[in-house]
């Protein structure tokens, strides 16, 4: 008899995320605890008797005794406690502890509620009796708890642990889609008719097409156009020297002053599935991949990051897709702006991850950052690890959506998968005119970042006095020389380490960025 993949889940949780040897295997959280750390270790320095009540609490699931409410109740107040030890530190200075203990929690509270119903049968011991535990009240829960722990602590450290997760989130997907499959083969041929094009389970409803509304921003007129290339051109795949020519103009500038200049290359990621039987231009498709949209996202809330008002929140997939990606705002209306920005999406979401392909350019050795860059951003640079492979996240928003004026530590290739956006690239040579930010409140390093809202200076935002008032306070902004474009579906542009550049979103858009050194 075939294992239902709700049985297998249960197992791999009881098996797995409460396993009795968990206290003892190699560290579950991030690359900084060192391969010597454990979690017994990790865990002792929030505690003893917390460390012993995880130990019982696990048991207590493993060996399917005790009162299972009032597990995930103990649970619950484990997750709180750990979570206000997050805002006792800066983020980045909370101890290993309290990042160990949130983890282990979620994967207990994850596998109590995945064995919880199933466990109060005790009269009914066939398989049967598990198929309708995994309800869809449930799985909202299983999936906040795991993506809370993904979001808040990061992946974990151990590969086996991190495999284990991906499975149990891949079976989850697999369970909501079967129950679908379940809904439609109960509905009448007419009702099934009647049916949009996302699913009753998921909650969400479409009110047009299955596309992403179609409104848009005027694109700026373009003063310096960014060169463009076909992929033919300089596919660094081919024989015949064509990979010469992305290397000659990375390492063999034309213009020494400048250095490597940016490059769009047009056709490169037209092979990826997300541009063709897997498309992220389908709002139906990117929800059938969060298991219905429950996938919880950190997405940044505001005009820019550099604005009074601007915030961050966690939201589920579909909650951001309702609100800020399929409900744009009426003429007139003002309404936020929600920007999923720069989020590693694709480690959370392994199946997305698989419809697109690390472009070949960042296998190509880069030069060193250009000596009219910042001496910060050189010390940076220099100071950073070699990548393996490259950093790889997402920039999912509407229309609207803006990146303020900044630089980054490492070459890009922003790939252009749905809508387009428009760019304006400042050389490393013009800082001196664009008032790099300093350290603020709080002792965060914003000198990366440029005080000048290109915006406002251009009267794009804001009104006449507003730009007037931009223009006086920072004089040398308008005379700095730059590069634009607009960057349509398909293309790629490859952005020097350490070149300025605004970004602005001109319509719905999905956007990936490859870092590498």
């Amino acid at each position: 008899m075939q294992v239902s993949n709700k049985q297998i889940l249960i197992d791999l949780c009881l098996q797995t995320f409460c396993s009795s040897s968990r206290t003892n295997s190699s560290s579950i959280i991030g690359e900084s605890s060192g391969s010597s750390d454990n979690t017994s270790k990790l865990l002792a320095s929030c505690g003893q008797s917390i460390r012993k009540l995880l130990a019982h609490l696990s048991s207590c699931i493993r060996t399917q005794t005790g009162n299972q409410e009032l597990t995930l109740q103990r649970l619950d107040d484990l997750l709180a406690l750990a979570k206000e030890k997050f805002y006792a530190f800066p983020f980045k200075d909370v101890p290993e502890c309290w990042r160990a203990l949130f983890l282990e929690a979620s994967l207990l509270k994850f596998s109590a509620l995945a064995s919880r119903k199933s466990l109060s049968l005790d009269e009914k011991k066939n398989e049967d009796s598990n198929l309708d535990v995994i309800d869809d009240g449930v799985i909202d829960q299983m999936v906040e708890t795991m993506d809370m722990a993904l979001i808040m602590v990061g992946a974990p450290a151990s590969e086996k642990m991190r495999l284990a997760i991906d499975f149990a989130m891949g079976l989850l997907q697999k369970i909501h889609e079967e129950m679908i499959d379940d809904d439609r083969s109960t509905q009448s041929p007419t009702k099934r008719q009647k049916i949009s094009c996302s699913d009753s389970r998921s909650r969400f409803e479409f009110s047009y097409q299955d596309r992403f509304p179609s409104i848009s921003i005027t694109s700026p007129s373009l003063l310096n156009p960014i060169a463009r290339v076909t992929s033919d051109e300089i596919n660094i795949n081919n024989d015949d020297g064509n990979m010469d020519k992305f290397v000659k103009h990375m390492h063999q500038p034309q213009d020494r002053t400048l250095g490597a200049e940016p490059l769009i290359i047009i056709g490169s990621i037209d092979p990826w599935p997300a541009r063709n039987q897997k498309p992220w231009s389908s709002p139906s498709y990117l929800l059938s991949k969060t298991i219905g949209g429950r996938r919880l996202v950190p997405i940044e809330i505001g005009r820019s990051y550099v604005d009074s008002g601007w915030g961050q929140k966690i939201v589920t997939f579909k909650d951001f897709m309702t609100e800020y990606m399929l409900s744009p705002a009426k003429e007139g209306e003002a309404k936020e702006t929600g920007y999923l920005a720069q989020h590693n999406l694709f480690s959370q979401i392994p199946s997305l991850r698989n419809d697109i392909t690390i472009p070949d350019y960042c296998y190509v050795y880069p030069p060193q950052p250009h000596s009219s860059c910042s001496p910060a951003l050189k010390e940076k640079y220099t100071q950073m690890e070699e990548l393996e492979e490259p950093l790889i996240n997402a920039w999912f928003g509407p229309a609207g959506t803006i990146s303020p004026l900044h630089t980054d530590p490492y070459h890009n290739i922003l790939a252009q998968v749905v809508g387009k956006k428009y760019l304006r690239l400042y050389p490393p040579r013009e800082t001196p005119k664009l008032y790099a930010r300093g350290i603020e409140d709080g002792g965060i390093d914003m000198s990366n970042t440029s005080e000048v809202d290109i915006g406002v200076l251009e009267g794009w935002d804001g009104t006449v006095e507003e730009q007037e008032a931009e223009r006086k306070k920072f004089p040398e902004a308008d005379s700095a020389k730059y590069w634009d474009c607009v960057l349509e579906e398909g293309e790629v542009l490859y952005i020097p380490v350490g070149w300025w550049h605004y970004v602005r979103g001109l319509s719905a858009s999905f956007s990936v960025s490859f870092w590498w050194n």
